[in-house]
């Protein structure tokens, strides 16, 4: 109750900024690979009951495409593995490119299945919610950690990141990803591979080029972000942003 006070939220704050600094560094942390991504979206082996429980029209195709963007469920799944399975080693000792998700289901829990497949630890940034949000099983239990504000989990998003792969979602991952770019742009984030999957989906639902046009933002911006589709794509330009080829694997440049 003492810590629920109005006047302890400061104390909060560092809590919860401290807390998974000092769980990370004590484990051997140095870098990340973050996964963003939807919470709805269905894995493939749930994809036609989605569609089968739909009851109106509209229903029916939302549910099919959110069916259709199963298969980033996979490729998730896949880059995670590709990423955990290629942990490369610097001088520092430490263990780099680990894979870090919300926590969450569906590309979430995709991200911290393939770390799972490979045999590796991965993080989970969880979040209070209204309805609550259990982290998913695949979540490595001593990397498991829960905000209560959004703001301290953001940080740590980035605070270790060094590549960003967002996949198709809502106000969550918009707000992930502009974030992001708006830190890179302003010089406040060292610029990283940011990694959208999904073309279609994301040229549909945001006008890029009309940003542009509209002279909000430069052509340079542009270039903040890759459009990808596959996860070997994406482990690559992650691998070619950091000029990591094979013979690279057990020391990073």
């Amino acid at each position: 109750d003492f810590l629920l006070r109005e006047e302890l939220r400061p104390v909060r704050f560092q809590l919860e900024l401290l807390k998974p600094e000092m769980m990370l560094e004590e484990q051997g942390i140095g870098s990340t690979l973050v996964i963003y991504g939807s919470a709805r979206i269905p894995s493939p082996d749930k994809a036609q009951a989605l569609i089968d429980a739909a009851v109106d029209d509209r229903a029916k195709i939302i549910a099919q495409r959110l069916a259709d963007k199963a298969r980033y469920y996979e490729e998730a799944r896949k880059l995670a593995f590709l990423a955990s399975n290629s942990e490369f080693r610097e001088n520092d000792g430490k263990r780099h490119f680990v894979v870090c998700s919300g926590g969450g289901p569906s590309i979430m829990e995709a991200a911290n299945r393939g770390a799972a497949d490979a045999g590796k630890e991965s993080i989970g940034l969880n979040i209070v919610l209204p309805h609550e949000q259990a982290p998913n099983g695949y979540v490595t239990p001593s990397l498991s950690f829960r905000f209560h504000y959004f703001a301290l989990r953001k940080m740590h998003f980035l605070l270790r990141a060094r590549a960003v792969a967002a996949f198709p979602g809502g106000f969550g991952t918009f707000d992930e990803f502009f974030e992001l770019l708006t830190l890179v742009q302003t010089g406040k984030v060292e610029r990283m591979p940011i990694l959208l999957y999904g073309r279609e989906f994301w040229t549909r639902v945001i006008n890029f080029d009309e940003l542009l046009l509209e002279g909000t933002i430069s052509p340079a911006d542009l270039d903040l972000f890759q459009f990808v589709e596959t996860a070997e794509e994406g482990w690559d330009k992650i691998r070619e942003f950091y000029e990591l080829g094979p013979e690279d694997r057990e020391t990073a440049r």
